[in-house]
């Protein structure tokens, strides 16, 4: 059974969390790159990481969607401390991501994701792109953490 799932920022290849890193670190097989993609929602800054809020007013969020295997979500549960049934930051959901540019094959993929539920939103400010890595350079660019 295949299992997708879509990353929207530290889980990216090459931040922070990389997927394929901790894959490594934990003696899983290195997840399999599908593709770029969007997911409905809006990005928020955090500081050092994004959240996603889902929205349904047109906005996307790009990302990136590889396929895994079921171990490999428990390792994304611990990421993002998302414990089933406990109040947290981030939450395990269900989405549609939209394939871009689209491969052979399906334009759409069903993937698991971590949105964040919006009540811990907190002060987070609004992110006005749909890259969390754009956004995190163009901080970088204009000198602001």
């Amino acid at each position: 059974m295949s299992i997708y799932v879509f990353v929207y920022g530290t889980l990216r290849a090459g931040e922070i969390n990389d997927l394929a890193q901790a894959a490594a670190k934990q003696g899983l097989p290195a997840p399999r790159p599908v593709g770029t993609a969007t997911v409905p929602g809006m990005l928020v800054d955090f500081g050092d990481w994004p959240g996603l809020i889902p929205v349904a007013d047109g906005r996307r969020v790009r990302g990136e969607v590889y396929e895994v295997t079921p171990a490999f979500i428990a390792l994304m549960d611990e990421i993002e401390e998302y414990v089933p049934g406990q109040a947290g930051c981030f939450v395990r959901r269900e989405i549609v991501a939209r394939l871009d540019p689209t491969p052979p094959g399906p334009p759409e993929i069903r993937c698991q994701y971590y949105p964040i539920d919006p009540a811990w939103r907190g002060a987070a400010t609004d992110i006005a792109g749909e890259d969390w890595i754009a956004h995190r350079h163009g901080r970088a660019t204009r000198g602001t953490p």
